[in-house]
């Protein structure tokens, strides 16, 4: 059995832009190649503005090259993301359910892990109170707590979520680096170099929109950290 997942060839997405009150296209990626396996743990550097973050949105579906092709296995796939859209007005319990049937669960799913969200969420009443009365804090720990019930066989994480105070961090990146060890294929962005060897068993290095290099954490992390000067 095939351990291919996803596979890039020269995919290319392009952003309209005005300049001098002429449309322009500004090429975020251009002719990137990647193939991912199963299980496999890519960790993705590169500088502001190297397309990153479009790379992942492509992988996730989110966004559709304007050139080049994908190719995916029978796989779902997630980007890991504290913007779920929540309707200010309804309660906390009614926008885990409506986040949870656009995450792609059942609603019988979302109505057994209710219950883990509630505490896991450690929003106590106001689990049953609007959204527009919680504190920024308390919408992340909320959105975390519904993007963790899915479970996808490939993980896309935009740099490790700080969600919350102290402690609610430690046991959000806890429960992250759990489902990284679990056997999930896993796509993570990241400024944190040390992270990204720690996390990971290959790294695709990324500039100007382009896959400048991929291949073993070691080599690319030293090449990497070299052009840095």
């Amino acid at each position: 059995m095939s351990d291919f997942v996803l596979r890039l060839e020269r995919v290319g997405v392009a952003f309209d832009v005005r300049r001098r009150l002429r449309g322009e296209k500004h090429w975020a990626l251009q002719d990137v190649s990647l193939e991912l396996r199963r299980g496999q743990r890519l960790g993705i550097v590169g500088r502001n503005g190297a397309g990153k973050s479009t790379l992942l949105r492509v992988l996730a579906g989110i966004l559709r090259p304007d050139r080049g092709r994908i190719a995916r296995a029978d796989a779902s796939c997630q980007l890991l993301s504290l913007s779920l859209g929540f309707v200010p007005h309804l309660s906390g319990r009614d926008n885990a359910i409506l986040c949870g049937l656009r995450l792609g669960l059942r609603r019988r799913e979302i109505d057994a892990r209710l219950a883990a969200i509630h505490d896991y969420a450690e929003l106590g009443d106001f689990f049953d109170q609007p959204v527009a009365s919680y504190s920024n804090g308390m919408v992340l720990r909320l959105g975390f707590s519904v993007a963790l019930q899915v479970q996808p066989d490939v993980l896309l994480v935009d740099e490790l979520l700080a969600v919350g105070d102290a402690e609610f961090q430690r046991k959000s990146a806890q429960a992250i680096h759990e489902r990284i060890h679990a056997g999930t294929t896993v796509v993570l962005v990241s400024h944190d170099e040390d992270r990204i060897a720690d996390l990971c068993d290959s790294v695709l290095w990324m500039e100007y929109g382009r896959s400048l290099l991929v291949g073993r954490v070691d080599d690319v992390l030293a090449a990497y950290a070299a052009a840095q000067g």
